[in-house]
C-alpha cells in the first residue's frame, strides 16, 4: 500500500512571481513529504493551461526532487506522448537518465492530455490522438530493453538506432497510465499496467473502476502487454485538507476544489467557462437546496460532483473529499482502500489552499494517518490488500 502526493502546480497568480513562489512552495512540501513517511511524489504534464497547471516540465521538476531527496519515488502521473509534444527516443532517454540517478526511484505513467488547448498547441486534433499514443506507449520501452530498435509505425518512423542509456530498474520502471473514464481503466489492465484514477468521483466511482480495470487486467493477452513490467496497480485521487480545525480544513478544501473544477473547466470547454476569480468568491461557497441539503455542485470534465456538506460530523462519509480532521481523513482513505485502491494519490495542492494548509496537511497525514494503516489498527486492512494485489 502505497501514500503519495500529486502536483499539479495550480497556481491562483499565474504571474512571474506566482510561478516562482508555488515552485518553491512544491519543493517544500516534497521535501516535508519524504521526511515524514511519504512513498511518492508524482507530477502531472500539462501546457498552456493558465491556473489549472503551470507543471509543464515534470522531468525537471522530478529530476530537481530526486536530487535532493533519498528515499521518496518520483513519478510521472504522466508523460504526454504526442510525439512532437514528447518524442518516444527521447522519452526513453529521459526517463532512463532519471531512473539511474534516482537510484532506480522513478515511476512512469503515460497519456494524452486532456484539453484541445494542450494537442492543438503541437499540432494536433485531441480525439484523433489515441492511436497515436497507444503506438508511442509501445514503442518507448523497447528502447529501453533492445540493443537496437527499428520502428516504421503509422505515426512514428525512426531508423535502427542504439538508444543510451538504459534504466537502472531492469527491465525498466513500472508503468501506468492515466485513467479517468472507464474505458481508459480497461485498456490499462489490457496492456498489463497500472492505473492512475485522476478523478473526484469518491469510493463507489473506485470501486467500479477497479472491477473493470481488474477484471481487464486477468483477461488480457499477454501479447498486448505494454513492456515488459506486467504491473497491477490501482491507484485513487484523493483531495485532502487535514487541520486539527475541521471546519477550516473543509473550507480551505471546498474552495481548493472549486478553483480546480473551474479552472480546468475553462480549458476543457475552450474558454467558453470563465477562468476562477477567487477574490470574488464568497467565504462560504456552499448553498442551500430546496429540500434543505447544502451542497456545492459543478463538473469536472463530463463527472457530475456533488459535495454534502449537511452533517459536517459525517464529513469522512463524503464521497469526494478528505476534508477535516485526522480522524476524517482515516475514514475516507479506508473507503478507498475498501473499494480496491493499491495507492493514495493525495492532492493538496489546488490553487487557492495556502502554503500553511499545505504543510499541516502533509504532517499530519505523514504522522497520523500513513502509521494508521501501516503499523496502527488499520494494517490488516492495508495488509489484505497487499496480499490480494
Amino acid at each position: 500500500m502505497k501514500f503519495s502526493l500529486i502536483y499539479e502546480a495550480q497556481t491562483a497568480d499565474p504571474s512571474r512571481a506566482g510561478d516562482h513562489k508555488v515552485f518553491n512552495d512544491i519543493v517544500e512540501q516534497a521535501l516535508l513529504a519524504e521526511e515524514v513517511g511519504f512513498d511518492v511524489i508524482w507530477a502531472v504534464e500539462h501546457t498552456a493551461l493558465t491556473q489549472y497547471a503551470h507543471m509543464s516540465a515534470p522531468e525537471t521538476f522530478l529530476a530537481y526532487i530526486a536530487g535532493a531527496t533519498k528515499r521518496i519515488h518520483v513519478g510521472h502521473g504522466v508523460i504526454c506522448l504526442p510525439p512532437t509534444m514528447n518524442h518516444p527516443v527521447k522519452v526513453a532517454e529521459r526517463v532512463a537518465t532519471l531512473d539511474i540517478l534516482s537510484g532506480g526511484r522513478l515511476e512512469v505513467g503515460f497519456g494524452k492530455g486532456g484539453t484541445q488547448q494542450e494537442a492543438g498547441t503541437f499540432g494536433y486534433d485531441l480525439e484523433e490522438l489515441r492511436p497515436m499514443i497507444d503506438e508511442a506507449m509501445r514503442l518507448v520501452p523497447r528502447y529501453w530493453i533492445e540493443d537496437v530498435v527499428e520502428h516504421h509505425g503509422t505515426y512514428i518512423d525512426v531508423p535502427a538506432r542504439p538508444i543510451h542509456p538504459k534504466p537502472l530498474q531492469d527491465p525498466h520502471p513500472r508503468l501506468y497510465m492515466a485513467c479517468t473514464h472507464n474505458p481508459s481503466l480497461a485498456d490499462a489492465g489490457a496492456r498489463g499496467i497500472g492505473a492512475l484514477v485522476l478523478g473526484f468521483g469518491g469510493p463507489e466511482q473506485v470501486a467500479e473502476k477497479n472491477r473493470i480495470y481488474r477484471k481487464a487486467f486477468a483477461e488480457r493477452d499477454p501479447a498486448q502487454q505494454v513492456g515488459a513490467r506486467p504491473t497491477e496497480h490501482l491507484a485513487a485521487l484523493c483531495p485532502a485538507i487535514v487541520l486539527e480545525d475541521g471546519q477550516e480544513a473543509r473550507r480551505i478544501g471546498i474552495r481548493g476544489q472549486r478553483f480546480f473544477m473551474e479552472s480546468i473547466g475553462h480549458w476543457s470547454t475552450n474558454g467558453k467557462m470563465p477562468l476562477p476569480d477567487p477574490d470574488s468568491w464568497p467565504d462560504d461557497l456552499t448553498k442551500t437546496t430546496e429540500d434543505g441539503t447544502s451542497v456545492i455542485n459543478a463538473h469536472i470534465g463530463s463527472e457530475q460532483i456533488t459535495v454534502d456538506f449537511s452533517n459536517p460530523a459525517m464529513a469522512m462519509l463524503n464521497p469526494n473529499h478528505a476534508y477535516g480532521t485526522v480522524e476524517d481523513c482515516i475514514g475516507y482513505v479506508t473507503r478507498l482502500i475498501e473499494a480496491g485502491a493499491d495507492e493514495i494519490l493525495f492532492l493538496n495542492q489546488m490553487g487557492t489552499v495556502p502554503q500553511w494548509a499545505m504543510l499541516e496537511t502533509i504532517r499530519n497525514i505523514g504522522e497520523h494517518v500513513i502509521p494508521y494503516f501501516r503499523t496502527g489498527p488499520g494494517a490488516k486492512l492495508t495488509a489484505k490488500t497487499d496480499a490480494q494485489s
